[in-house]
């Protein structure tokens, strides 16, 4: 099993982070983005969409970090990150559309204008995240995990941006619910940090 990554990709990370936390055996390989390699045809092959990340197991190819979790968590049959009843997988695909959604165009956007100097309203997409951290803060109140009683690949697909949020200069001080949830993914056993950058407030 394969993993095509790059260090400083949310989504990459979202997909090593549980890899790692399933203790799934997969060799990672770097996927150098600025000398194009994800554009090449050799990888364009594998992934007509020419992104990281990309997960190659026994000869299937399965884009997107989402999908890498369902996939993996089905694999190895980790039914524990990956609810069964119709509440729970509709509470966990609520929160993967807003990993996708809100959250990518909200802080992922947000680090995006000052990793890559992306063509963002760096005001707009601050606001932005803001507003749909202010929701998360208030889905937290009283509750450990966003989907269950339970970490759940919900909390895995919303981490990595929310975790960077600083490096697109969103401030996550006032927040108490969501760094005491980070903390708590953070405290997990197989837990793998996403590389930090000195940029935005990190800077």
């Amino acid at each position: 099993m394969k993993l095509y990554s790059h260090p400083i990709s949310g989504h990459a990370h979202r997909a090593r982070l549980f890899l790692s936390l399933i203790g799934a055996d997969v060799e990672i390989v770097e996927v150098d983005l600025a000398k194009g390699e994800h554009k090449s045809p050799e990888y364009l092959a594998k992934n007509r969409f020419g992104q990281v990340p990309l997960l190659e197991d026994d000869g299937e190819f399965i884009p997107d970090s989402n999908a890498i979790m369902i996939y993996t968590a089905k694999k190895f049959g980790r039914t524990d990150w990956l609810p069964a009843d119709e509440l729970g997988a509709a509470r966990m695909q609520r929160w993967l559309s807003v990993a996708a959604g809100q959250i990518a165009f909200g802080p992922g956007a947000a680090r995006l204008v000052t990793i890559f100097k992306a063509g963002f309203n760096a005001e707009e997409v601050i606001a932005r995240a803001h507003a749909v951290l202010a929701l998360i803060e208030a889905e937290l109140d009283g509750r450990e995990w966003i989907a269950a009683d339970h970490a759940t690949i919900a909390d895995i697909a919303l981490y990595s941006y929310i975790a960077s949020a600083p490096e697109g200069n969103v401030d996550l001080s006032s927040y108490a619910n969501v760094n005491a949830w980070l903390a708590r993914i953070e405290a997990l056993p197989g837990f793998v940090e996403f590389a930090k950058n000195a940029v935005g407030l990190r800077a």
